[in-house]
């Protein structure tokens, strides 16, 4: 089996959201802990900013972070998607379209299914496998080319 999306996807998936959460909390405990006397309340711009962070880092994190896989393994003519410990079996057949994002941060490919899958729902988004470089996100990713390659090849095949 080759392995399609990236061992840093736990990074993207758990530890930075808990990294950007915590630290937004312990900064609004400080301001809120350290008012600077007695009877005095934490000038509002403290309390506003880390709020507005949170709030906007967890609509970025929805959007971009918390919908992708754990991981993706191609084998044979199947792809296999691993989420919270469990295995999905998908044939390549089955995929009707495969998108790779540029210039975002992680990339993504997203695996769009002909019928939605019980457990994964209508498309299957994860992190490429790859070298990271500094002109990436200005060549198409090989992960994506590959797997749009090799449904082509299945379909001229089928009957």
């Amino acid at each position: 089996m080759q392995r399609l999306s990236s061992a840093g996807t736990i990074w993207y998936k758990r530890a930075f959201p808990l990294l950007w959460f915590g630290l937004l909390a312990v900064f609004l405990a400080i301001a809120w802990l350290q008012p600077g006397g007695p009877g005095k309340a934490p000038p509002r711009v403290m309390m506003i900013v880390p709020l507005f962070m949170m709030g906007f880092g967890y609509v970025l994190m929805r959007k971009l972070v918390f919908d992708l896989v754990d991981e993706v393994w191609l084998d044979g003519d199947q792809v296999v998607v691993v989420q919270r410990g469990e295995r999905n079996r998908i044939p390549l057949l089955q995929v009707m379209n495969v998108n790779a994002t540029t210039m975002v941060n992680p990339p993504r490919v997203t695996l769009m299914l002909r019928q939605p899958n019980t457990r994964l729902g209508d498309s299957v988004s994860f992190i490429p496998a790859g070298p990271r470089d500094l002109f990436r996100s200005f060549r198409p990713n090989p992960v994506a080319l590959d797997l749009i390659r090799r449904i082509d090849d299945l379909r001229q095949r089928s009957p």
